[in-house]
């Protein structure tokens, strides 16, 4: 398994119609073969960075979301959104599989 992450700025004015594109496109990606989960993060301040993450397979199933036509006709509508290069990471776990839950549920 791989876990992807894609940093995106984009331009104040585009923020918006980037989430309506996420928005129509998550549910596609998610059931993309080779998925196991994806989801969108938007930075508190400022508020135009936004995260994707996303789980994978394989980096062969990855690339084969990143050759199909889905994700070129969602690239293509997100790029000319941006004000700056998207950063991307593919990463692989080195320890514990899985969310870390406290054990204690009182507050710290």
């Amino acid at each position: 398994m791989i876990t992807r992450i894609v940093k995106l700025t984009f331009k104040k004015e585009n923020i918006s119609k980037f989430i309506a594109i996420w928005n129509e496109s998550r549910t596609k990606i998610a059931g993309f073969e080779g998925c196991h989960f994806v989801e969108m993060l938007q930075s508190k301040k400022p508020e135009n960075i936004c995260f994707t993450y996303s789980i994978w397979d394989s980096e062969e199933a990855l690339n084969n979301y990143r050759q199909s036509e889905l994700f070129q006709t969602t690239w293509a509508k997100t790029k000319v959104l941006f004000d700056g290069k998207p950063e991307a990471w593919s990463t692989v776990s080195r320890g514990f599989e899985g969310q870390l839950i406290k054990e204690n549920n009182e507050a710290d």
